[in-house]
């Protein structure tokens, strides 16, 4: 089965292409408060060991904010930093070297 994707810009997310001709991407969202850092790295293993290939994480507060740079330096696999309503969480989220707002 042939199926025809309209044409559309590469956009890296870490170690991941996605859009022209690439291959859809798995990604998926945490469950966690992302604050904790440990279980949401579990979590982020198991999506990995599932086939996620880029992770989600809400960013609702200042402590998620901070919990991101631990979080990266501690996790291969792209991050994408979920945030709503706050310029300045994205911010600190950018600053903590997430692959994606």
């Amino acid at each position: 089965m042939h199926i025809s994707r309209r044409k559309s810009r590469i956009v890296k997310i870490g170690s991941v292409s996605i859009g022209g001709r690439f291959p859809i991407a798995i990604q998926s969202m945490t469950k966690t408060k992302t604050s904790d850092i440990e279980r949401t790295l579990r979590q982020i293993s198991d999506l990995k060991s599932s086939g996620c290939e880029i992770a989600r994480l809400a960013v609702r507060d200042d402590s998620d904010a901070a919990a991101l740079k631990k979080i990266k330096q501690k996790s291969d696999m792209p991050l994408v930093a979920d945030i709503h309503f706050s310029w300045k969480l994205a911010i600190k989220a950018i600053e903590s070297g997430v692959d994606k707002i």
